[in-house]
């Protein structure tokens, strides 16, 4: 399996290459040069496995002869025996053919865990391999810095820096990430939002001269190919849970970065039949306005009470939009460049291909508390902000009350409960017990300006070499 730039620029790399590397040297991201095809009859074979014997099946056409398939199914079996339920992505059903799949069962509570627990291994065998040391830096809205530190605190071969917008997650999203200890853990609160993490990660990535070339960076942002890989198993998964592939199923998926559901449209080009894919979307909702309309425009980015989704520039929107361009990777290149300075649109007929693959929604903060009420109503059973705006986007968008529609329940409602106290819901929802004490643990964390100099010159002089 090779991995090509969706920019078209950069040479084509193999697993291990494309997971230490992340952001191509083109600007782009990696993608597989093909897909591997599962047919049905295939597909129905695996139902009644286990998800980590599942998750093998789907994932190792893309990691290949890079690792050793003995070594792959131990690594997948280490990573899913720490999740809090046996059958790790549990199914809830709502309504009738109506499901939330709980994405929150990990070490962390969010559906983050699903990779990160994975690529904490599989950097730990690669690097171990190579002898290499690397520096982790990555941007979070919340979710994927607690989960990367837990996934990869105990790797030998790696300083971790995660940079969030400081004072713009939630209190029990920061103290997941701060409170953990470690000489190669440093956690970066940025006086900024999302999006200017993420672009200082972008930027520091296209050029790593501030670490004077004693190491490398590495990815824990879903531009990473090996994130991507493993969410597209948890849809194989619930599908074979509810009559899959005999029957067709419906997703609806909150959204920021596009990775999660860019892995949905994966698991249906790669065989699984799904009917249709919701875009869920708070009020930064740049995608539901471009899908909605052909317009993709940045706006200003608002704060909501779902943060994880408070992004503006999604990612892993750039993998789609290659795939739209025929993987044209000069066309991508070139619309990105015209986004940073206005509004696009794409041509008219690659605009409607899109409107048949994905449906879209925009919920507003009133809408997410209506819906985490009346769910709590009618069930007795408590959403989170982002997992309410996929069960309210769903029901906007649902085609086909014959199809199971499964919303995928992204984080635990623990984790958010100005949320859940503003729906109304006299419940306080309880952490888990094993992280019972998190208020009252010691926080470390270093708060800087909103400049990629002074990011970048912290992070030089305090890795572990440097």
């Amino acid at each position: 399996m090779r991995y090509i730039s969706t920019r078209g620029e950069a040479p084509a790399l193999g697993f291990e290459d494309v997971l230490l590397t992340g952001l191509a040297t083109d600007g782009g991201l990696y993608v597989p040069e093909s897909l591997p095809h599962f047919d049905l009859e295939e597909i129905r074979s695996w139902r009644g496995l286990s998800y980590s014997e599942l998750a093998f099946n789907v994932m190792y056409p893309f990691v290949d002869d890079a690792i050793p398939a003995d070594d792959f199914r131990k690594m997948l079996d280490e990573t899913y025996s720490v999740f809090a339920h046996k059958a790790v992505a549990p199914l809830v059903q709502l309504d009738t053919n109506e499901w939330v799949m709980e994405l929150f069962r990990g070490p962390t509570l969010a559906f983050k865990d699903f990779a990160l627990q994975l690529l904490g291994r599989l950097l730990d065998y690669v690097l171990e391999k190579r002898k290499q040391h690397v520096v982790i830096m990555g941007a979070t809205s919340g979710d994927t810095g607690s989960a990367a530190i837990e996934g990869c605190r105990r790797c030998e071969h790696v300083d971790i820096f995660i940079l969030h917008p400081y004072q713009r997650v939630s209190e029990v999203q920061r103290r997941q990430m701060t409170t953990v200890q470690g000489e190669n853990i440093h956690n970066i609160a940025v006086r900024g939002n999302f999006d200017d993490c993420q672009r200082m990660v972008k930027e520091s990535f296209g050029n790593q001269s501030f670490l004077g070339g004693k190491t490398q960076l590495a990815a824990v942002n879903s531009i990473n190919w090996a994130r991507i890989m493993a969410q597209i198993v948890y849809y194989f998964h619930a599908s074979l849970a509810l009559g899959g592939p005999d029957r067709s199923m419906a997703f609806s998926v909150p959204t920021g970065n596009f990775g999660d559901i860019f892995a949905g449209y994966l698991a249906k080009k790669m065989g699984l039949p799904i009917s249709q894919l919701v875009i869920a979307t708070n009020r930064n909702d740049i995608l539901h306005r471009f899908m909605s309309g052909n317009k993709y425009e940045q706006h200003q980015l608002e704060h909501t009470l779902s943060p994880s989704m408070d992004i503006m520039v999604s990612s892993n929107f750039e993998r789609l939009l290659f795939d739209l361009h025929g993987r044209d990777g000069l066309a991508v290149k070139t619309l990105l460049e015209n986004a940073a300075k206005g509004p696009v649109s794409i041509e008219d007929y690659r605009w409607k291909h899109a409107r048949k693959l994905f449906d879209s929604d925009a919920v507003d903060d009133k809408a997410t508390c209506d819906t985490i009420r009346e769910i709590y109503e009618q069930n007795e059973y408590l959403l989170d902000p982002h997992t309410a705006i996929g069960v309210r986007a769903a029901r906007n968008c649902r085609r086909d009350q014959a199809v199971p529609m499964i919303t995928l329940g992204t984080a635990h409602p623990a984790k958010f409960p100005d949320a859940v106290a503003e729906s109304g819901v006299s419940v306080e929802p309880p952490l888990p017990a094993h992280m019972a004490d998190l208020f009252e643990r010691e926080e470390r964390y270093t708060v800087l300006d909103n400049n990629i100099d002074g990011v970048q010159a912290f992070i030089a002089k305090h890795w572990k070499n440097a």
